[in-house]
């Protein structure tokens, strides 16, 4: 009997690197559940931090940090520049958040994630000189459509005429700041409803972009490194998101000109992660409008995790369950 003809198309799948990264996410979530409601968001962040660069360690990449918890006279481990993986395969840009949400953890509310995004080496921008960012985040019907330089009533307004979905209906999440009062306003006299967020801007970045969500929108000025990290996860779900670097003094901006970066520029997805070979991975620490947090069940921990892969499309859900003495 013969044997079948290959295709001439077919290529061969690349690893999925981050079924390897979800490890990691795992175990900083599961590492910080004693801190959950305890009020000392410091000794949350150690933990997570402690337990996730033991795991990069045993991971096959030579991974970079471009986006970590610090300079490194700042943050002992996993610091912006700092190598981790094996050594072997793939070389790559990283972004690590062991708790995205510390101030959630402490007080024990929902929607803190441990966090990692992965892209190819050199395609990342690092944006740490920068502190915070301006963004819009939407579905892929928001791409031509809304602009960080229109108002958010008529960004509003051209996202109802995309998608259908009347402005009575729309839900804008933006995060719970003085500095953006005048902006929950206007989105309130826009006539669409708001979605307020104590932290977390990662996740309602990409709850806006999941079709499945109420979100419809993610606006207002949170930290440049979530922006980096959210822009990973778009690439894989198809989403649409601007940004610009938004320095809080001219030291800060100062700063970054020095470090190449243009503060004046409006940023596409490709210009804050260039190509498709991005990997986001994300572990439930509290329970969120994303994936549920870590739960201990008699003997089990459980915990979930969201998988996504730019260069397949591909969202995946990892249900896990940890012996608990294997924690202890």
């Amino acid at each position: 009997m013969n044997s079948p003809e290959i295709a001439p198309n077919f290529t061969h799948p690349d690893r999925n690197l981050a079924m390897e990264l979800v490890r990691a996410t795992e175990a900083a979530a599961i590492r910080a559940v004693p801190f959950i409601g305890r009020g000392d968001k410091n000794a949350a962040d150690k933990a997570a931090v402690d337990a996730m660069r033991v795991f990069l360690g045993t991971v096959n990449f030579d991974g970079l940090i471009v986006i970590g918890e610090g300079e490194k006279d700042e943050a002992p481990m996993l610091f912006n520049g700092e190598r981790v993986g094996n050594g072997t395969g793939p070389a790559c840009d990283i972004a690590v958040d062991p708790i995205d949400g510390t101030s959630l953890t402490a007080a024990g509310r929902q929607n803190a994630l441990s966090v990692i995004a992965v892209s190819s080496r050199g395609t990342m921008l690092d944006a740490s000189s920068v502190f915070y960012m301006d963004k819009i985040v939407t579905g892929g019907a928001g791409r031509g459509v809304v602009s960080l330089d229109a108002p958010i009533g008529d960004n509003i307004r051209e996202l109802s005429r995309a998608t259908g979905k009347p402005v009575g209906e729309m839900i804008i999440a933006v995060l719970d700041r003085p500095r953006h009062a005048e902006l929950i306003d206007q989105i309130r006299s826009a006539g669409a409803g708001t979605r307020l967020m104590s932290d977390g801007d990662v996740a309602g970045g990409i709850n806006a972009a999941r079709w499945e969500t109420r979100i419809d929108m993610c606006v207002g000025t949170g930290g440049s490194p979530e922006g980096i990290t959210t822009a990973c996860a778009l690439k894989a779900i198809g989403g649409y998101m601007q940004g610009r670097l938004a320095p809080k003094d001219a030291a800060e901006r100062a700063g970054a000109v020095a470090a190449g970066l243009d503060v004046d520029k409006l940023l596409e997805l490709d210009d804050m992660v260039s190509g498709d070979n991005t990997f986001f991975v994300a572990t439930g620490v509290t329970d969120g409008g994303l994936v549920d947090g870590v739960r201990r069940q008699g003997p089990i921990i459980r915990t979930e995790s969201i998988v996504l892969r730019a260069k397949s499309g591909t969202t995946r859900r990892v249900i896990a369950e940890h012996l608990a003495s294997k924690w202890l």
